[in-house]
């Protein structure tokens, strides 16, 4: 066994602290078919999954937040937050900076303190300005901004607005009015005539907390398994949601790391459409001169007939006659050197060769990872029969450590082709590099490319032996090798995506592509969110408050309704029945992409 995985640089404190920390976990990972299938991280989950159950609560907590700050009801909370698209910091901030009266302008957010929400009813009539009719005083709804229309207006004026999809943010029927309508009002006008779309408008309103928010994204499972996944911090990561999917949180597509979210885009359709079929047409077949179908050759001469009987010349592409001799046709004559057609013939076989290139091996890494993936059973024997065995070590979770970190690497190795075919081609940085750095740089990726591949490769081989077979001192052997090859592995990822971030993409200078970071542990596995809205949001929004008194602004008290939406009411419309996930596919459904193609 050659020892150059050891190029890396890994010392035995290294493996001393890999075996020492790794080995305390135990084989439960296998045999739980809820396990995340990841070794276990001490840093506390940054992304969250919100259930049908914890929507309205996670809506409620940003909402009991901006409540809290600007003394407000929770249809203007909700109006404020919609407006700042569910973005709580962004929304202080500029409260901080611009005032209360500002942000509450640019919402749509009126406070009345002195609107008499129920006309005098002495008053025999009213004349609406919408349908110009005189109306009952009983039959006129007044909202907050002090417009009133006769009810029948209003409710024609909140069906087409919830037909049409606006109902997050309906605004009052006057001309050049900016203010938004009263979600109370909306549900008692709607109601009695059409249920559904009150029920319709409620859905909206509870949805918009993950269709505005860009810190909150539906699970992209099929069939959708009614999931929502929040991240706390970046955007820009890498999530698995409790039903098993991995995905991109940035683009919504699966997790293609280290490729950006537009490579992946462009990768994507390159291998669904029928672009690389052009290609090969190009450089097997020549156009008909007359009825423009591709024509093949199947023989050795250069006078070619298509089927619509124009014949042509095979060298040139010219319409000919029919008459020719073995070297000669009659009075045609193409000897003369055209660059541009011997250019473009040329530049579509090379773009065709160099695409099966890094497809090929794209797809031979996802055909092993498919094959690997067949592993956990056999594992799971082979741990089995060794503690059957009468042997000193009596711990074996550096196999399945091993193991996941065999589908880790594998996944980022099948990936860095299609990122390596778009960072060293001409599709995207064509300006950004002159040849010499294109060939420099490329000559650095594909040597910690090829480092990362040989000791994957070796890892697999070491996994696959029929170890529980060998003898304790053989055995012993093969579990230094796999947890070294491990940490050697973790190493060579993480320099390679230091290399992408940094001297690939960090160089840029006209465009930005940035990809998800790297983490020893895996794709982070999103945690059941718990509603708790803390102490300390409370001392924050005390505080703000404090300082918008010292700045001079005016709190206008409103007291808190219960006009929002109930629990009862609501249906979730994206829900639909979960994907029953199998033994086994809970552990290793990494959903590469060679699964759609």
């Amino acid at each position: 066994m050659e020892d150059d995985y050891y190029m890396s640089g890994n010392s035995e404190d290294e493996e001393d602290s890999y075996s020492s920390g790794r080995e305390e976990e135990s084989l439960d990972g296998l045999e739980s078919k809820d396990s995340d299938a990841q070794l276990v991280s001490s840093k506390t989950p940054s992304c969250k999954v919100i259930t049908r159950e914890s929507l309205l609560a996670a809506q409620r907590e940003d909402l009991g937040r901006v409540m809290d700050l600007f003394s407000v009801r929770e249809q203007h909370a909700r109006t404020l937050l919609i407006h700042y698209r569910w973005d709580v910091e962004k929304l202080i901030a500029v409260y901080v900076e611009k005032g209360k009266s500002c942000i509450f302008a640019e919402a749509g957010v009126t406070l009345a303190e002195f609107v008499d929400l129920d006309p005098d009813e002495s008053t025999s009539t009213v004349m609406c300005h919408i349908c110009i009719d005189d109306v009952p005083a009983k039959d006129v709804t007044l909202m907050d901004c002090g417009h009133c229309f006769c009810n029948s207006c209003w409710t024609e004026h909140f069906i087409v607005k919830i037909n049409e999809g606006q109902s997050k943010r309906m605004r009052c029927m006057a001309h050049k009015c900016n203010a938004i309508c009263d979600e109370a009002i909306v549900r008692r006008l709607v109601s009695p005539r059409h249920p559904d779309l009150a029920e319709k408008f409620d859905r909206f309103l509870l949805e918009s907390y993950i269709e505005d928010n860009k810190m909150v994204k539906w699970c992209p499972s099929t069939p959708h398994c009614g999931n929502a996944i929040r991240v706390e911090n970046d955007e820009l990561c890498e999530v698995e949601c409790s039903c098993g999917m991995q995905f991109c949180f940035s683009c919504v597509s699966e997790a293609h790391s280290p490729c950006s979210c537009l490579m992946w885009k462009l990768w994507s359709k390159k291998c669904r459409d029928e672009s690389e079929t052009v290609n090969w047409i190009t450089v097997h077949t020549k156009p008909c001169p007359k009825c423009h179908k591709p024509v093949e050759k199947n023989g050795g001469c250069n006078l070619v007939s298509c089927i619509c009987g124009q014949a042509f010349c095979w060298l040139c592409g010219g319409a000919t006659g029919r008459d020719h001799t073995w070297s000669h046709i009659a009075n045609h004559s193409c000897g003369r050197y055209k660059e541009d057609g011997e250019k473009k013939a040329e530049r579509a076989k090379r773009d065709l060769y160099r695409y099966m290139h890094y497809h090929n091996r794209y797809k031979a890494h996802t055909d092993s990872f498919r094959q690997e993936s067949r592993l956990r059973e056999t594992i799971k024997e082979k741990v089995s029969h060794l503690e059957a065995r009468d042997f000193k070590l009596r711990e074996f979770s550096w196999v399945t450590n091993g193991l996941y970190r065999l589908f880790r690497s594998r996944r980022a190795l099948s990936y860095s082709y299609p990122f390596a075919f778009y960072m060293f081609g001409d599709d995207l940085f064509k300006d950004e590099m002159t040849e010499k750095q294109r060939e420099i740089k490329q000559h650095l990726f594909e040597d910690q490319q090829q480092q990362l591949e040989s000791n994957v490769e070796k890892l697999s081989k070491f996994l696959e032996e029929p170890f529980d077979e060998y003898p304790e001192e053989q055995v012993m052997q093969i579990r230094m090798h796999v947890i070294n090859l491990s940490v050697v592995i973790d190493c060579l990822c993480k320099k390679m995506y230091d290399c992408i971030e940094n001297e690939l993409l960090g160089s840029l200078e006209f465009t930005i592509h940035s990809i998800a970071p790297y983490h020893s542990n895996g794709i982070e596995k999103a945690e059941e969110l718990t509603i708790g809205w803390t102490a300390q949001t409370s001392s924050n929004n005390k505080c703000l408050k404090e300082a918008d008194r010292s700045n001079g602004h005016v709190a206008e008290v409103d007291q808190a309704s219960t006009s929002g939406t109930s629990d009862e009411s609501l249906e979730f419309s994206r829900k639909r029945p979960r994907k029953e996930t199998s033994t086994d596919d809970a552990l290793f459904d990494l959903n590469l992409p060679a699964d759609a193609h």
